[in-house]
């Protein structure tokens, strides 16, 4: 865990609420067409699900989702041509010990 990373990673606004999108995606996401497929959100949320919520450019998003991946916040999965994602919650508690401990 490198903490620099990680405050780089949650210093955008978009960033930080992926985040909280990704904490409880039932509240942000329709799990429904992911039932239909034999999915669920253990699995995580998928990339064009994201950027739809967003708004923004599919390139933006997948380059936040890089920076997030990179600093350990988030695991990533890929099913055929669709990647998804999810928390790393090992890190994120790694993180919180952090705050805690040295700051």
């Amino acid at each position: 865990m490198e903490p620099s990373l990680i405050y780089k990673a949650l210093s955008n606004e978009t960033r930080s609420q992926i985040m909280q999108w990704l904490k409880n995606p039932e509240q942000f996401f329709d799990e429904k067409l992911y039932l239909q497929q034999g999915l669920n959100f253990r699995i995580g949320v998928c990339v064009g699900d994201i950027q739809a919520k967003s708004g923004l450019a599919q390139s933006v998003i997948s380059s936040y989702l890089l920076t997030m991946q990179k600093a350990g916040l988030l695991e990533s999965e890929r099913i055929g041509k669709w990647t998804y994602y999810r928390r790393n919650e090992k890190t994120i508690q790694e993180f919180s010990e952090y705050i805690k401990t040295k700051l």
